[in-house]
């Protein structure tokens, strides 16, 4: 009979440990953005794991890669949904391939993360009933009142700096265009005296390139526009793989503007070591120097470093980690895997992510679950990424105007 009772127990332990909840994300993984996201959700996962799990099950995570293609992003999603039997989604990155996504996701309606697909066009695709669906990353337009924020608080701190023409080089791709639209938006109301960005632009161009990430590389005849218009402020919208032979042929034709920014969704590992870096300004979430402010920040750095033997490049790193732990906090919280306990959940917690500043849940212009609402404004010095602004996490006085090309 005692045999008898402890097979029962064994069994029911066992059978209590079968059910996993499991997590299914779709990355472009040849991206570093999408390797390194990857790699903070893997870390989270672990992290998670090791400290029991969640309601006593332990996560199990699949990654599939996108390829940044929007056909193989749309078939991931089926994949997750009736292959393993997700029970959530999570990752992202590229607007074009979301895009695709967003008619799957609707067909499965579960629980979804999402940390990429900047687009306005994603959150008018998704619409205004999808309360399953929780959007971490800034859409554009939210980024682009963040820029003007900045660049006005920047301006008032250093009197020198000046912002009136606005030239924009974009990817031809949804994430550039929708970025200079939004651009296009604010300079039509800053032409009227409302907006954001009234008293600060005052005139915008822009042109487009085929990125290199998707083929192109040769932005030669963009850059000579920009050249000839002269802008107070340059910013160039594309991917990791534009960022070095943008400053090549940049000094190549010898265009040096006051502000040089990149606003791709992540930078190549070994950008800071590069001589051209020195003075670029860049938009996004997070920055290494963060650790050094931040306890938060500080433990995933560390943590990131020690499992991967890299350091995080990219945003989408402390992001990724954030998109699993966001998750856990909002099932925690919910006390079971019931779906609208877990939404109920997630608009209820404040999450204190390494991105920096606390993540909670509210409306956009049309979707219910908006996460972060800002970035910052960063630059390269001397091989690191220092924070310029918001003040109160700033590493490091502004560099400009922008050192130009000599002896480089």
């Amino acid at each position: 009979m005692k045999k008898i009772v402890v097979s029962l127990l064994i069994l029911f332990a066992v059978l209590s440990f079968a059910r996993t909840i499991k997590i299914g994300a779709v990355l472009p993984l040849s991206d570093i953005t999408g390797r390194q996201a990857a790699n903070a959700m893997k870390l989270a996962v672990k992290e998670v794991n090791e400290a029991g799990g969640v309601l006593g099950m332990q996560l199990e995570l699949f990654i599939v890669d996108d390829e940044m293609k929007p056909e193989k992003g749309a078939a991931a999603i089926d994949r997750l949904a009736t292959v393993e039997k997700v029970d959530f989604f999570v990752g992202g990155m590229s607007s074009s391939v979301h895009l695709a996504q967003i008619p799957i996701l609707k067909k499965y309606q579960k629980i979804t993360v999402w940390i990429g697909a900047a687009s306005y066009r994603c959150e008018e695709a998704i619409g205004p009933d999808a309360d399953w669906y929780f959007h971490l990353h800034p859409w554009d337009y939210l980024q682009g009142e963040s820029y003007a924020h900045g660049w006005r608080a920047i301006t008032e701190k250093y009197p020198q700096v000046k912002i009136e023409k606005i030239f924009l080089a974009y990817e031809e791709g949804a994430f550039g265009t929708s970025s200079f639209k939004s651009y296009q938006d604010e300079f039509e109301l800053a032409k009227k005296g409302t907006g954001v960005w009234t008293g600060l632009m005052k005139d915008l161009k822009g042109a487009s390139f085929k990125s290199a990430a998707l083929g192109g590389g040769d932005y030669r005849a963009v850059l000579l526009q920009a050249k000839q218009y002269n802008p107070d402020l340059f910013i160039w919208a594309g991917y990791d793989a534009d960022a070095i032979p943008i400053l090549v042929q940049a000094k190549e034709i010898g265009f040096a503007p006051k502000l040089f920014v990149g606003a791709p969704p992540g930078w190549p590992a070994d950008f800071g070591k590069n001589p051209l870096s020195h003075g670029v300004i860049l938009y996004g979430m997070w920055a290494p120097a963060l650790k050094d402010v931040s306890p938060v920040a500080k433990h995933f750095w560390d943590a990131y470093v020690k499992e991967f033997n890299e350091e995080p490049a990219t945003y989408f790193a402390p992001l990724g980690y954030t998109n699993i732990m966001f998750l856990v906090e909002g099932i925690k919280k919910a006390g079971s895997l019931d779906r609208e306990a877990i939404i109920k959940a997630l608009r209820e917690i404040e999450y204190d992510s390494p991105v920096g500043g606390v993540l909670k849940i509210s409306p956009s212009r049309i979707i219910k679950n908006q996460g972060f609402r800002a970035q910052k404004i960063l630059q390269w010095q001397n091989g690191v990424q220092h924070v310029i602004w918001p003040f109160e996490y700033q590493t490091a006085e502004l560099i400009y105007p922008f050192p130009g090309w000599e002896g480089r």
